[in-house]
């Protein structure tokens, strides 16, 4: 097929690499502009980005699709399809009609659990047992048009957002080809999300990751895993940020926010939240007992 490819961050380039390797003509790449990134601020291209130039394909850094040369020069592609993964921005109705077969997304969740801009923090966040990745043909709406395949991954105590995202980025690039073998030979067609179940996975703020202890441990447990390694989940002690890393959870009470042993475990509204990792602000991570052999917390201690 000759294919577009609308994509920005690290988790679309396995699909993109995918495509290009199978043989399907990936005619051009949309992708945002660079953005500052790292302590110096630099100018940084997206991972798309560097990836489509390695792969030596066509590339267009777009801060938005309406003007008149972007649509123009989309249509003038002749594409059979376009595939979309975590572009960043929302395409016009006039791109989504387009291509032959339309514009195809891979999302990652089990739609229509999860619209949305973070599906694979809150489904943690959310305590979920599984999630997954669904592709679907798009329409207007946001992540809501009719689903081609879908398929699950179960989530544990082991998953953080970090590991999810690698399976999910892994699991959507092999969906991908099998979604357009699929259209291409007519073996699968679209069917309607269903109307019940549905959730929003709303946008993550830096100030969700304050650890609030007056919560339940298992869900601060669930937040840990959840905001690793964005925007992490921390709290303030002597007007240092102290970031979690790995916690878990302790059948201890006691007043919340208080420190109640030598292990750093800290009591929460139930049970309590034994600190296994941690990183001072910009350090690196340490164990509990490293952490306590240069950062000495009284027992007793009543973290706000």
């Amino acid at each position: 097929m000759r294919l577009a490819f609308f994509g920005s961050p690290d988790f679309a380039v396995p699909a993109l690499e995918a495509l290009v390797g199978i043989g399907h003509e990936v005619a051009c790449v949309y992708t945002l502009p660079p953005r500052n990134a790292g302590r110096g601020g630099k100018l940084r291209q997206t991972a798309v980005y560097e990836a489509a130039q390695r792969l030596e394909l066509e590339i267009k850094t777009v801060s938005s699709l309406k003007g008149n040369d972007v649509l123009a020069g989309f249509e003038d592609l002749e594409l059979d399809a376009a595939i979309v993964v975590a572009f960043g921005l929302i395409l016009p109705k006039q791109i989504l009609n387009t291509p032959r077969l339309g514009c195809i997304n891979i999302h990652a969740s089990l739609l229509p659990r999860w619209r949305g801009a973070a599906p694979i923090q809150r489904a943690i966040l959310a305590g979920d047992s599984r999630t997954g990745i669904t592709i679907i043909s798009m329409d207007e709406g946001l992540d809501t048009g009719p689903i081609l395949i879908n398929e699950q991954i179960d989530i544990d105590h082991s998953t953080n957002s970090e590991t999810l995202h690698r399976s999910l980025s892994a699991l959507g690039s092999v969906m991908i080809v099998e979604a357009l073998d699929g259209l291409q030979s007519r073996l699968i067609s679209s069917i309607p999300q269903p109307n019940e179940g549905i959730t929003y996975a709303a946008k993550l703020s830096r100030d969700e990751g304050r650890i609030d202890w007056k919560l339940p441990a298992v869900n601060l447990e669930r937040q840990i895993r959840a905001f690793f390694p964005w925007p992490g989940s921390w709290f303030i002690h002597e007007n240092k940020r102290l970031k979690v890393i790995e916690a878990e959870v302790v059948a201890l009470q006691g007043n919340p926010g208080l420190l109640l042993d030598d292990k750093l475990t800290v009591a929460c509204g139930s049970a309590a939240l034994r600190l296994k990792i941690i990183q001072y602000e910009g350090g690196a991570h340490l164990d509990a007992r490293a952490f306590l052999r240069g950062y000495q917390i009284p027992l007793g201690t009543l973290f706000t």
